[in-house]
């Protein structure tokens, strides 16, 4: 019963603690934008118009 007196007020604090973190991230802009992390990955990067062109991978006509 004596530990009561321990872990209440340590519960308590504990409770404040968790709740002083989530309100300073959400100050923070943590959850902001929640979707574009998973539309970031589906972007395509293999898009050949946006890659630089290597002049050795050109192929002219005739030539191979």
């Amino acid at each position: 019963m004596e530990s009561l007196y321990l872990l209440v007020p340590l519960s308590v604090a504990l409770v404040f603690a968790i709740g002083w973190v989530f309100w300073r991230a959400l100050e923070g802009g943590q959850f902001d934008d929640l979707e574009g992390p998973a539309h970031r990955i589906l972007m395509d990067d293999d898009d050949p118009t946006s890659l630089p062109i290597d002049s050795d991978q050109v192929s002219t006509p005739g030539h191979r």
